[in-house]
């Protein structure tokens, strides 16, 4: 079968997938008319889209980074990635606040503006052969990418409090993993057709071109609150709703998230998603390509492969928590940190193994389905409308710094050269990912009977 058949059947695959998922989502009626649910499509629609493309502009690095060969090492790579996630992890102290106090509208023209002049900025160094010192460069462009796509996170959810009751964010949780697996397929997939077509530096230039479209489409139109586009705003029963006083401070704000043992928890696990996610999404990837089995099935569309795992883990998390665990996240989050957990043990012994890749895949399924539970859904519950913003920063901040802690200790542990080519060797990967999963289980179970508090009945 020809390579551009296998794309054809590739993408058409992806479609079905997704077009069953939402076709088999429940309907949760909260009473919204016909015109605000249609309203309401064209404000998330788009949104999401930007932030599926924000993952292009962020993951393209990897692909790069498999294209540039010897031009980046491993240890380049992981220095690279640990930089950027840190600065994304940290970055929350300022744009969480930010999005609550002007909008997650605007937070997210700033992150698609900003992310796409940094795309450009990477790929421009590529295209004027300014190689010579490439770990360093990246590692500080990177950064600044990293900082604009950490406002894509706290955005989408900032504008979707407004517009999606409590019983209905299970469901989303579902979609929000749509579009994040979405997001990894445009980085990995199209990114590798991008570098196959062209030189590499257009990996960076066309998710920068994407990114400006989307700029002008969301500002057209993308709006915060129902009540701008002519519709009532509503209760949503989250955490903060009734809370009609005056704006509290930042660092008001930031005691109340840091002194919450639900936040608390919820970014703790979420640290351990993110050190195991990254693990799996950009280590198998390299795995492959050292060991010479990059050509094989699920390494050669590792993007697509992701995307149904994810669309599949976030739609099953959400069906589970809204309809067996009644919009309960954590027991949601305990089930399949169990299998993370099952899995990397499993991975450990499949080194070398053809089996290794479709246990990735489960667990891939079983993060982004994490993933969506907490930072695109709980962090709405327990953050509420008004404070969803520093709520979702702190969140995903923490996924982000264990994104760092993978990045600087595989990157420094994993093999490179003639010693990678071994699978044996690379025994160091699924060992970092089994004790972390586990802390991860054992956090989860804490927030097995957590439910937000609304305080609309208080005033």
């Amino acid at each position: 079968m020809s390579e551009g058949l296998q794309n054809v059947l590739a993408i058409g695959t992806l479609l079905a997938v997704i077009a069953l998922v939402l076709a088999r989502l429940p309907k949760v009626d909260v009473g919204h008319s016909k015109e605000f649910t249609r309203r309401r499509f064209l404000n998330w629609f788009p949104l999401g889209l930007t932030y599926s493309f924000l993952y292009m502009g962020r993951y393209n690095l990897t692909v790069a980074k498999n294209a540039l060969g010897d031009l980046m090492t491993i240890e380049d790579f992981g220095h690279i990635t640990a930089a950027g996630s840190i600065v994304y992890g940290v970055a929350f102290v300022i744009n969480g606040p930010l999005a609550d106090r002007i909008g997650g509208r605007r937070t997210t023209l700033i992150a698609a503006a900003g992310a796409a002049i940094a795309n450009l900025l990477m790929g421009a160094v590529l295209l004027f052969k300014h190689t010579s010192n490439l770990g360093l460069t990246y590692m500080i462009l990177y950064s600044l990418n990293m900082y604009f796509q950490s406002f894509g996170a706290v955005s989408i959810v900032k504008v979707n409090a407004h517009w999606f009751h409590l019983r209905e964010r299970g469901s989303f949780g579902g979609i929000f993993g749509i579009l994040i697996s979405l997001g990894i397929y445009f980085a990995f997939d199209w990114g590798k057709m991008i570098v196959t077509a062209f030189p590499v530096e257009w990996v960076f230039f066309i998710p920068a071109a994407i990114l400006l479209v989307f700029f002008v489409i969301d500002y057209f139109l993308v709006h915060d609150t129902p009540s701008e586009t002519g519709h009532p705003d509503f209760d949503t029963a989250d955490a903060t709703w009734g809370g009609d006083g005056p704006r509290l401070s930042v660092w008001v704000i930031g005691k109340m998230m840091l002194t919450n043992r639900t936040i608390l928890t919820i970014a703790a696990i979420e640290f351990c998603s993110g050190f195991v996610r990254k693990s799996m999404m950009d280590w198998y990837s390299v795995y492959a390509t050292k060991t010479g089995i990059a050509d094989t099935l699920l390494p050669a569309h590792w993007g697509l492969v992701q995307c149904i795992a994810g669309i599949l883990g976030g739609v099953l998390a959400g069906l589970i928590s809204d309809r067996v665990f009644g919009a309960r996240r954590g027991p949601v989050a305990v089930m399949l940190y169990g299998v993370m957990f099952a899995g990397s043990i499993a991975a450990f012994f499949a080194l070398g193994y053809g089996a290794l890749g479709w246990i990735v895949v489960v667990m891939m399924l079983s993060v982004i389905g994490v993933h969506g539970m907490l930072s695109g859904t709980a962090s709405m519950d327990f953050g509420g409308k008004k404070n969803v913003g520093v709520a979702v920063g702190l969140i995903d901040g923490f996924v982000y710094l264990g994104v760092g802690a993978q990045a600087l200790f595989l990157g420094n542990v994993l093999p490179d050269g003639a010693a990678a080519a071994n699978p044996l060797n690379w025994k160091a990967w699924p060992l970092a990912m089994a004790p972390v999963a586990l802390v991860g289980f054992l956090l989860a179970t804490r927030l097995w009977n957590a439910r937000p508090q609304n305080n609309s009945a208080a005033h």
